[in-house]
């Protein structure tokens, strides 16, 4: 299990069971286990997710993304849920909550 901390200085964790979760169903992120812990570390943009849940971006393409599905439950703790590679996030459209200044 590692631990990388958010932009809100939360310690967030992906535990060797959510890994595997992840690259059983997104196989296209085996061997990205470390950029997937950067994108919460330093991500693009931080968008609004289901059930206070947070979506962290890397811009990986000009219009897809690296996207790190992760909950802070307090200022103390938090963990990711899932990763995935997307191209379907159009940013006009979704709640951005942080975004990286140019």
């Amino acid at each position: 299990m590692d631990v990388v901390k958010s932009i809100n200085g939360v310690p967030v964790r992906l535990t060797d069971e959510r890994w595997v979760h992840i690259i059983e169903n997104h196989d296209d992120l085996a061997g990205y286990y470390g950029e997937v812990l950067g994108v919460v570390e330093s991500p693009d943009y931080i968008i609004k997710g289901y059930k206070h849940a947070l979506i962290a971006l890397k811009k990986v393409e000009e219009n897809r993304f690296l996207a790190v599905v992760y909950k802070e439950l307090d200022e103390n703790d938090g963990f990711i849920i899932t990763a995935y590679f997307t191209s379907k996030i159009k940013l006009e459209r979704e709640v951005i909550v942080w975004q990286r200044q140019q």
